[in-house]
């Protein structure tokens, strides 16, 4: 008789069965005290020093002696989806500590929880109205012609086209994980990469932003777990059966989860640009896009740039990134920096800290 090529006896199942029990019951006991002020995010020591509408301009204490202060201050834009806190996630792990760190002056921009009566705000109101908004306080307050901007995924996008329609008030340009070419965003061979772009070039945002307006965060959360189904939906819960005992390690999750699926809901028009004139119709690259009335010109990045892409990234390939460098106007003052981590992790994973803040402010320090 032929045997199953698997063997599974019960005394195995039975002695699994009952150490998953004890990790649990275990880990229920550790994590009965922990409140909902324990899992905190964004933490790192602020001053909103100026607001409009629904967002907030953040001003982050220093962390060195005034003068290893680096001169020219650095705003942070995050992306529209999912929070900023990704920037600040936990102490240990915070993009913005490790910049303080290094002697940058950073600002945030925190674009906070839009109502439904901001359904309507475009790419142009984020672009040319509230980032220009927030730079010129920032050179106001510090009575500067110019600062560095630093774009996170999405946000660097944006913090691209601002770049390239006002050149005169941006130093330097960071990007992390920027989708620039939308076009470059499949993998031959590794059909879950580029997997969200794809789904994207067939959605029907019009529908979308009649029937919502405000397009709901978990809408969104959906569309980010479609992209790789397996390891968000089920392989990372099914992990947290080892970490339960641990306290600092199931905080470290639930850090995660927290920003994760505590994100704000995104204005439907605005959407409806990023789907539409971004992914669909790839404008930017193309030299059609056009923001309030000017045209978005890539050559007129004149400034110093840094590209930094995470080399096992999913969500935006890194080809869809290092794109740029086809297009901008100054390519002797273009540099890229490849790290060896995926989308989130550029950000929040142990290897990242030592590289991405680090060599980003070495990278500031060096332009003149």
């Amino acid at each position: 008789m032929t045997q199953f090529p698997i063997q599974i006896r019960h005394d195995d199942i039975a002695r699994e069965l009952a150490e998953i029990e004890r990790k649990v019951a275990v880990g229920l006991e550790r994590l009965t005290d922990l409140k909902e002020e324990d899992v905190d995010i964004g933490s790192s020591p602020k001053d909103v020093v100026y607001e409009r509408e629904t967002w907030k301009l953040y001003h982050y204490k220093p962390m060195v002696e005034p003068s290893k202060i680096h001169p020219i201050p650095m705003l942070i834009v995050p992306p529209l989806i999912n929070g900023y806190e990704v920037a600040d996630l936990q102490p240990d792990r915070s993009l913005v500590r490790n910049f303080l760190k290094e002697g940058i002056d950073v600002y945030l921009v925190n674009w906070g929880y839009p109502k439904r009566c901001d359904m309507y705000l475009k790419t142009d109101d984020y672009v040319c109205d509230f980032i220009d908004d927030a730079v010129d306080f920032i050179r106001r307050e510090r009575d500067l012609d110019k600062v560095n901007l630093f774009g996170i995924c999405q946000g660097g996008t944006m913090a691209t086209c601002y770049s390239a329609l006002s050149p005169e008030k941006v130093k330097s340009l960071v990007l992390t994980v920027t989708p620039i070419d939308f076009s470059r965003g499949k993998v031959e061979g590794q059909p879950h990469v580029g997997l969200l772009f794809e789904m994207g070039k067939t959605a029907d945002v019009d529908l979308m932003f009649e029937a919502f307006g405000l397009i709901p965060a978990d809408v969104l959360n959906i569309s980010f777990l479609m992209a790789s189904p397996f390891t968000l939906m089920f392989g990372k819960y099914a992990d947290t059966i080892d970490m339960v005992g641990d306290r600092d390690a199931m905080l470290n999750f639930l850090r995660m989860e927290k920003w994760l699926f505590g994100g704000p809901g995104v204005a439907g028009a605005v959407y409806r640009d990023l789907v539409k004139k971004f992914l669909q119709g790839n404008q930017l690259v193309k030299g059609e896009l056009e923001l309030d009335g000017r045209k978005v010109d890539l050559g007129n990045l004149s400034m110093p740039v840094l590209n930094i892409y995470a080399e096992r990234d999913h969500l935006v390939p890194p080809n869809c990134t290092i794109a740029l460098g086809e297009h901008v106007g100054n390519k002797k003052d273009y540099k890229e920096l490849p790290i060896k981590t995926g989308h989130i992790g550029i950000y929040t994973g142990g290897a990242s800290q030592k590289i991405l803040a680090p060599q980003a402010a070495a990278w500031l320090r060096e332009q003149k």
